[in-house]
């Protein structure tokens, strides 16, 4: 089994963003974590991170990508307004889970707007990195259930 793992932008400031939203860890600390995790429960997992809403669905769309079995994304504040990262992956055609460190509902400044509400099969707020490995396994669950 194949999973993307996609951050989206300002993630790769982890550790010098606000410790009580997200914690004192980085993003490559994360990443190791999952592939410790990926290894227990027989996945491989591809890393992408970008800045940049153009980046992440020309990775989307790149062959190699398109072969995977689930997408771990965390889009950070894309959710608000990139429709074109949405259309990406609903053109994708694999299950999305959506986590983020923070809890969404209670930060930024647009709080009802989330463009993956019909396209994700789950979602983890609010866990810091526990996000992601908590997202991670429902999003393995949910594969292995649909074989």
């Amino acid at each position: 089994m194949k999973i993307l793992v996609i951050n989206g932008p300002n993630l790769n400031m982890l550790s010098k963003r606000d410790p009580k939203k997200y914690g004192k860890i980085t993003l490559l600390e994360i990443n190791e974590e999952l592939k410790k995790l990926a290894g227990k429960l027989s996945c491989q997992l591809e890393f992408f991170q970008s800045n940049h809403e153009g980046a992440i669905i020309d990775f989307l769309q790149k062959e190699s990508s398109r072969e995977a079995d689930g997408i771990l994304v965390n889009p950070g504040a894309l959710i608000r307004y990139a429709y074109s990262f949405r259309q990406a992956l609903v053109d994708h055609g694999k299950p999305v889970m959506e986590i983020h460190m923070s809890d969404i509902n209670k930060t930024g400044i647009n709080k009802k707007v989330n463009v993956l509400d019909d396209v994700r099969i789950g979602q983890v707020t609010g866990l810091k990195k526990g996000s992601y490995y908590e997202g991670f396994k429902k999003l393995v669950r949910f594969i292995k259930n649909k074989l």
